[in-house]
């Protein structure tokens, strides 16, 4: 596996209907885990809200989309970034990507290790863009 590029969408309260319609239109695998899966939110109404979900097609469509939290901000039109990940072996290449997008940028989540097990981290890009940076873990 390689460095992968694709969407990542955000929604509020709604991000398992629309995944689930995507992959009807798309068809595909679909992964799925809640907040509650990882212990993600405080928030007893979060808990059976998607916390990262990811369609994948035989045909190469990769689309990724979660819920926002109570605790972010949520525009509609603003709610989508742009995913860059890949395995431990393209980690120099994924980290360089990072130091040269969070320059000028905003770091809006430090690239370290995530409750999931991979390197995680998300930024805003100094021309807006939202950003997401995950580096695979050691397999299990």
């Amino acid at each position: 596996m390689s460095v992968r590029l694709n969407p990542y969408l955000g929604f509020r309260g709604n991000a398992r209907e629309a995944i689930t319609f995507y992959q009807s239109v798309f068809g595909g695998d679909l992964a799925l885990s809640t907040f509650g899966d990882f212990q993600a939110s405080q928030d007893p109404e979060e808990v059976n809200l998607v916390v990262h979900s990811m369609l994948t097609t035989d045909g190469g469509i990769t689309l990724m989309a979660s819920d926002t939290p109570n605790r972010m901000s949520y525009n509609p039109g603003d709610n989508f970034s742009i995913s860059l990940s890949g395995p431990q072996s393209d980690e120099p290449e994924l980290r360089g990507y990072w130091e040269k997008l969070i320059d000028g940028g905003t770091i809006t989540m430090p690239l370290e290790k995530a409750i999931w097990g991979d390197t995680f981290g998300m930024c805003v890009d100094k021309f807006g863009i939202a950003w997401l940076i995950n580096i695979a873990g050691a397999p299990s």
